[in-house]
C-alpha cells in the first residue's frame, strides 16, 4: 500500500442540495482543493477528485467529491482506495453530523454509523468500519422535525455566518489526521472545543 491519502467529502450532487447541511462535508472539500491549488476532474469511479500535496513536500492526497446521492457514495469510494491503493485507514470521509453541536468538529476511527447513510455504504462498500470519520456538526432538528428534512435544508441566516469558521476548521481537522495521526489532532480539535 502506499502512503496517499484519500478525503471524501459526502453529500449530494446537484445545485440544489449545494447549500445543504448534508453537503457540508464537500464545502470542506473545496476549501481544502482551494488550499492545494487545482481543480477537480471527473474519474471514472463517479467522483470529482483532485490530486495533490498537503504543503509543500507534504503528504500526497486525493480529494473526491462522489458523484452520486449520499446514500451510494460506498462504490465511488472504494473504486478510489482500489485505483489508487489505499488502504481504508487511510480513508477519511468528511460528513455532516447531527448529534454534536453546530460548529463542532469531532475526529474518530471506526464505531457506528449513527443512523447515516452514507457511512454506512462506505462501511459496506470497504467492508470494514475502520476508516477515519471527521464529523462536522450541523445541530440536531428543532422540534419533531425529520432529520431527512432537517439535513436537506440549507443553513440559516445565523448559522451562514459562522459556516466559514466552521468549514474553515474541518479542513484543518483534516490536515491534522494526514500530518500528526488521529491522536494528537483529537487533543487538539477536542480540547479546543471542550466548554
Amino acid at each position: 500500500m502506499t502512503d496517499n491519502w484519500l478525503i471524501v467529502g459526502l453529500g449530494n450532487p446537484g445545485s440544489e442540495y449545494s447549500q445543504n447541511r448534508h453537503n457540508v462535508g464537500q464545502m470542506v472539500l473545496d476549501e481544502l482543493a482551494a488550499r492545494v491549488g487545482g481543480g477537480f476532474k471527473s474519474h471514472k469511479s463517479r467522483a470529482q477528485v483532485l490530486e495533490g500535496r498537503l504543503g509543500i513536500g507534504g503528504p500526497r492526497i486525493v480529494l473526491a467529491k462522489p458523484l452520486c446521492y449520499m446514500n451510494v457514495s460506498g462504490g465511488p469510494v472504494s473504486a478510489l482506495a482500489k485505483f489508487y491503493d489505499i488502504d481504508p485507514g487511510h480513508v477519511i470521509a468528511v460528513h455532516d453530523e447531527i448529534d454534536i453541536p453546530f460548529s463542532t468538529v469531532k475526529l474518530k476511527i471506526g464505531g457506528g454509523e449513527g443512523g447515516h447513510n452514507g457511512l454506512r455504504d462506505i462501511s459496506k462498500a470497504l467492508a470494514t468500519k475502520d476508516y477515519l470519520r471527521v464529523r462536522v456538526g450541523v445541530g440536531r432538528p428543532p422540534g419533531r422535525m425529520d432529520t431527512a428534512d432537517f439535513v436537506l435544508r440549507d443553513f440559516s441566516g445565523p448559522e451562514k455566518k459562522e459556516l466559514p469558521f466552521l468549514i474553515d476548521s474541518a479542513a484543518d481537522a483534516v490536515a491534522a489526521l494526514v500530518r500528526d495521526g488521529l491522536t494528537a489532532a483529537q487533543q487538539k480539535f477536542h480540547s479546543a472545543q471542550a466548554p
